[in-house]
């Protein structure tokens, strides 16, 4: 998928309300897309958005990729009502640090793509009035 042209997010603007849910979603396209456990219409459906063959908001007009995307809601759904008390809980322990990871990724990425530029001074320059040896 590498030497295939990759949308941007801005591509996805004609679904998204704002910069951040483009960005956000072009991941989620992403990983869809990678992960070999997705499979199916919806892996399918990611490869076709990110490559640029289909439009987004194709995607979501069209029906096997949102009876796909409503099937695998589905099976999500049960296997939640089927865990134990402790799956729950050791379950929740694991969102809420994947959650945290995701966070702090997204600050990252988000200081690298709106942040000052490498050459911004910060402080007192050398030699500047008033800096003298006393």
């Amino acid at each position: 998928m590498s030497s295939e042209r990759q949308i941007q997010d801005e591509d996805l603007m004609d679904v998204a309300h704002d910069q951040e849910q483009a960005h956000r979603l072009r991941k989620a396209l992403k990983v869809l897309a990678e992960n070999p456990n997705v499979g199916g219409k919806l892996q399918e459906m990611a490869k076709e958005v990110l490559s640029g063959r289909m439009g987004m908001k194709e995607a979501i007009e069209t029906p096997g990729y949102m009876d796909a995307l409503g099937d695998r809601l589905g099976q999500i759904r049960r296997a939640a009502e089927n865990q134990t008390a402790e799956e729950r809980e050791a379950s929740h322990a694991k969102f809420v640090e994947w959650q945290k990871k995701q966070e702090e990724e997204e600050d990252r990425e988000r200081a690298e793509r709106d942040g000052p530029s490498l050459n911004l001074v910060t402080g007192p320059r050398r030699g500047a009035p008033g800096r003298g040896h006393r």
